[in-house]
Order: C-alpha cells, then structure tokens, then sequence
C-alpha cells in the first residue's frame, strides 16, 4: 500500500473510532455539545465548510482514481499466452485498486456520518437544555400559581372572618338598639307610674285634708247641739 493510501486508511479508522466515540453511550449531549463549542473546535468551526469540502474533495478524487483502475484492470482479457507472473501482477493491482475503492467509499460515506452526528447531537443538546429551562418555568409557574391560591384562599378566609364579625357586630348592633329602645319604653312606663303615684298622694291628702275638715265641721255642730239643749 502506498503513502497516500495508507493515510487514507489510517483516516478511514479514526472516522470508525470516531462514529463508535459518537454512537456509544459514553458522554452526554451535554457534554458533546460542550465539547463542539470549546475553543479549540470553535476556532476550526469557523473553517469547517472549507475543511470538509478539501476532504471530500480529496477523497472524491481517489475514488474516482480507484474506479478508473478497477474498470483498467477488469476490461484485461485473459489469454492462455499469458504468463502466469503476469497474470497473478495484474490480479494483484485490481484486488488493489477495489480496495482503494471501498477504503475511499467508507471514508467518504463516514465523513457525512460523522457531519450528521454531530448536527444531530447539537441538536439534540439544544432540545435538552430547551426542555430544561421549559420545565424549570413551568416549574416556577406552578409554584407562583399554587402560592398566589394559597394567598387568595388565606384572603378569602380573612374576608370570610370579616364578613361573620361584621355579620356578628351588626347583629350585637340591632340587640343594642333593641334593649335601648326596651329601657327607653321602661323608663317612659317607670316615669308613668310615678306621675301617677305622686297624683294619687295628692289626691290623698286632698281627700284627708277634707276628711279631717269634715270632722271637724261635725265636731262644731255636735258640740253646738248638747249647748242648746
């Protein structure tokens, strides 16, 4: 195998390792996405279109260097003239030259693996931490909304409470008014009474003090008759 073909080779097997590093559950997407966005791969992120259009390219170019050897060596056509040295150099160069082709196909295949992987990862991170800050607001919402009815419910019961106190105050508010209104018509029946009282003493020692004139008229005139006889 040649220089160019072994590196081609040796960067088929990191894609594998890569792909393997991607699909296995070994880091988080968190962590991947962590990983894409530090320094070192920003700074290639930003030349990453370049890059991956430089290898595509590159491996575009053996591939269609490999399909053109095996089309080569496969339209030779087998003679019994041929020797057999001959024969097995030229087995040899095509069983080469289609396994440059599957070399430069996988590389070409893993190379949009792995750009799709990535994407998806980050996309994948981005839905996560989405969900994330979604469920902490619903989260603080519902917390919000379950202490604002714990508010409005203490609010009720203090307006409930309220509302029996003012119930109770204006009921105490009517009895008052009521016993006010029953001593009134007491005390107007008590001054009633003792008007009447005192009209009857007068009207005793009215009566007494004529009885007692009387008596004294009759007295007189009974003292006047024994006189005469």
């Amino acid at each position: 195998m040649s220089l160019v073909w072994t590196l081609i080779a040796t960067f088929l097997y990191a894609e594998i390792i890569v792909v393997l590093l991607l699909v296995l559950p070994i880091a988080s997407p968190y962590k991947w996405s962590r990983f894409f966005k530090s320094k070192f791969l920003a700074m290639l992120a930003q030349q990453a279109h370049l890059y991956f259009f430089l290898i595509m390219g590159v491996l575009v170019l053996f591939l269609l260097e490999a399909i053109r050897e095996m089309r080569k060596y496969s339209s030779h056509e087998n003679t019994g003239e041929v020797h057999l040295n001959v024969e097995m150099q030229h087995s040899m160069r095509l069983f080469r030259a289609q396994r440059n082709f599957y070399i430069s196909g996988f590389a070409i295949f893993l190379v949009l693996v792995i750009r799709r992987l990535v994407t998806l990862i980050s996309a994948q991170a981005s839905l996560l931490a989405q969900s994330e800050a979604s469920m902490k607001q619903a989260q603080s919402a519902t917390d919000r909304a379950r202490s604002l009815m714990e508010v409005q419910k203490t609010d009720s019961a203090k307006e409930a409470t309220e509302d029996t106190t003012l119930t109770e105050l204006n009921k105490l508010k009517e009895r008052v008014q009521e016993l006010t209104s029953e001593l009134n018509r007491e005390k107007k029946d008590k001054e009633a009474v003792k008007s009447q009282a005192e009209s009857i003493n007068r009207e005793y020692d009215r009566l007494t003090e004529e009885y007692s004139k009387l008596q004294k008229q009759i007295t007189i005139g009974a003292a006047g008759g024994t006189k005469d006889d």
